[in-house]
């Protein structure tokens, strides 16, 4: 019997940086189970050097890649999503279209790497630790038993994971 293969969204406001790391890193890691996609609500219109250098760097697809507007995800013809994941705390604010088929969704939140000023190197480490905190996220993903699992037990771990280390998500304080 042949596995499904799962559609998987990563949102951005911009589709520069952090949303094209987790498409390129899910695109490797995930082959065979995964097929991913990036987009964002307001995109640059092109990819950040820093990113392409730090995917290559790691030996992960670093070509192909655009910034596109979410918009292309949410139309006839375009492929179903099972998870959309926001990478960015704009896009996670942001009204999102109707995704066809209710995607699981969850909020990965990680600082902006591109935000980061100063010397190059300031900025090549701001997206190394980008795509660590999103390559820890993706590969507890990818180690879920998701066929064996219900929508909420699924929904629950899939919020668990958005906030492992280097999450920007607020955490409920204890009182």
């Amino acid at each position: 019997m042949t596995e499904r293969i799962y559609n998987v969204l990563f949102l951005c406001t911009g589709n520069s940086a952090r949303s094209v790391l987790a498409e390129s890193i899910l695109t490797k890691d995930g082959v065979g189970r995964f097929r991913a996609f990036s987009a964002g609500s307001q995109p640059k219109g092109t990819v950040n050097p820093f990113a392409l250098r730090v995917l290559r760097a790691y030996d992960y697809p670093s070509e192909g890649f655009r910034s596109k507007s979410w918009e292309e995800f949410a139309t006839s013809g375009a492929p179903t999503m099972d998870f959309v994941f926001t990478v960015c705390d704009n896009a996670a604010g942001e009204a999102c279209p109707v995704w066809p088929g209710q995607p699981m969704t969850a909020h990965w939140g990680i600082e902006d790497p591109a935000a980061v000023e100063g010397m190059d190197i300031q900025k090549e480490a701001a997206f190394v630790a980008a795509f660590r905190y999103l390559k820890n996220r993706i590969s507890v993903f990818a180690a879920l038993p998701i066929a064996s699992l219900d929508r909420m037990t699924l929904s629950a771990k899939l919020i668990e994971i958005g906030q492992l280390q280097g999450s920007t998500a607020r955490r409920p304080s204890v009182a």
